[in-house]
């Protein structure tokens, strides 16, 4: 915006210009009378006066401006202040916040690239050199250069011990990866409680399965001399006799177990070979002493307490599938000489191998069409029904089963002629029987009976029906 009258000063040629105009101050302002002032002998209207004040200090101002914001784009607004085009008005406290330079020089960036400034760390990227210690500084301690810092790790409690090492051993259960333990046992601080890392870990085998207490009994002998000590082993078990009336309570088995387990560290060479010789003639709790007798047993069979492998057996995956087989072929020959189906049952799920429940189908229908009686074809049908009634075999395992049998029957067949007629009879049983579905019992191969030409041909047999 211009200002559009330059005069300021006004002369007193001027003044009696403004008294010879054609109109008196009250004509202008309609009658009403107006205050003037006298300069030089000559009396002058006080609006005339402030105009020319006002118009002067705008001119100041805009000189001000003008040479110290040359070429910056700014503007005088109406009252004379000065506009920044392009600049956004900020707080206080915004402007004291602000690292950029305040001397209207410069791009507008941080000062020293963003490293300058009380409490800033550095540019971006910046790596600082170890600090040297200074011989000379007054507060240089000789100490100071041979101290090492070390994280301090408190020993674990009872509670925060069975609560820190439960979901571990709980965990290796799933993996079986002994060193994966070891490593995570090396990071806690156990102090005197090393001793109970064997004392929980059989005491939730007890209430696990076979192949737990195997791979607890492999945990316990990898941890020995790592982790804990033979003296460590040998307190375990002694705590472990000690809490037997206990354990008895979650675990009716407790006593025999715990003897297995101390048969097997005594084979693995962690726990003395005298060790039950200590206890002779001082024990009065019946379960310990039972514990001891069944690890006296145990160790007299093995020749001299050499390394039991098969304590436990091996369950699911860590065992052959030659192993498996034999299970299987015992278990079903053990069903048809007593009769048991609750005992075969539980001997089946101790396999641990619900994936090879398969070999059991196929083994016991191949039973049946090699035996000659029909005691085995009750027998096998009803061992089936009740394990399709209890879902220890399931529909998946039972399909491959008859699958297995129906591709191999040409074979079988070679070795007993009547398969083909003795395997449509128990297929159909089977269905009866719910065992199988319609669609597989359809499935079954079927080879029609020889049948005789006319009589005309000499009795002779078509081959065209095999």
């Amino acid at each position: 915006m211009e200002i559009e009258k330059e005069h300021v000063c006004i002369t007193p040629t001027e003044l009696e210009n403004l008294s010879d105009a054609p109109f008196s101050g009250d004509e202008e302002n309609g009658g009403s009378e107006e205050r003037k002032t006298e300069i030089n002998g000559n009396w002058i209207p006080a609006t005339s006066i402030t105009e020319a004040k006002i118009n002067a200090k705008a001119k100041r101002r805009l000189r001000k401006n003008s040479s110290r914001d040359s070429g910056r784009g700014d503007s005088v607004s109406d009252n004379g202040e000065t506009l920044k085009i392009g600049v956004v008005p900020t707080s206080p406290k915004g402007k004291l916040l602000d690292r950029r330079s305040r001397s209207g020089k410069g791009r507008g960036l941080p000062k020293k690239g963003g490293a300058g400034g009380k409490g800033v760390w550095g540019t971006p990227g910046q790596v600082y050199d170890v600090e040297e210690v200074d011989i000379k500084d007054p507060n240089y301690d000789d100490d100071q250069e041979n101290c090492v810092y070390e994280t301090v790790v408190l020993p674990l409690d009872e509670r925060a011990f069975e609560k820190t090492l439960t979901p571990i051993i709980q965990e290796y259960f799933e993996h079986g990866d002994t060193n994966e333990v070891s490593e995570m046992l090396k990071n806690l601080n156990l102090g005197e409680m090393k001793y109970s890392v064997p004392v929980l870990a059989v005491s939730l085998a007890l209430e696990g399965k076979a192949s737990h207490r195997e791979m607890t009994s492999k945990l316990i002998s990898d941890l020995c001399g790592t982790v804990v000590s033979k003296t460590d082993v040998e307190k375990s078990f002694d705590r472990l006799l000690k809490e037997l009336p206990e354990l008895v309570l979650d675990s009716p088995r407790a006593p025999q177990l715990v003897g297995q387990f101390i048969a097997r560290a005594v084979g693995d060479g962690i726990l003395s070979s005298t060790y039950i010789d200590g206890y002779k003639g001082t024990v009065d709790c019946v379960q310990a002493r039972a514990a001891l007798d069944r690890a006296t047993v145990l160790l007299s069979v093995t020749k001299g307490g050499k390394r039991i492998d098969n304590m436990w057996g091996a369950g699911g995956g860590q065992q052959s599938v030659k192993h498996l087989v034999k299970e299987i072929d015992m278990l079903l020959k053990e069903y048809l000489l007593s009769g048991d189906v609750l005992e075969a049952e539980r001997c089946l799920q101790e396999l641990e191998v619900p994936h090879f429940h398969h070999e059991l189908v196929y083994e016991a229908v191949v039973m049946v069409l090699e035996s000659t009686g029909e005691k085995t074809f009750k027998m096998i049908l009803d061992l089936l029904k009740s394990l399709w009634r209890s879902s220890v075999i399931t529909m998946d395992q039972m399909k491959r089963g008859y699958e297995r049998v129906y591709c191999e029957i040409p074979d079988i067949n070679l070795d007993v002629p009547h398969s083909y007629s003795v395997l449509e009879r128990f297929v159909e049983e089977c269905f009866q029987a719910g065992i199988i579905s319609k669609p597989l019992r359809d499935l079954c191969p079927s080879r029609g009976r020889k049948r005789f030409v006319s009589e005309g041909d000499g009795g002779r047999l078509k081959l065209e029906s095999y």
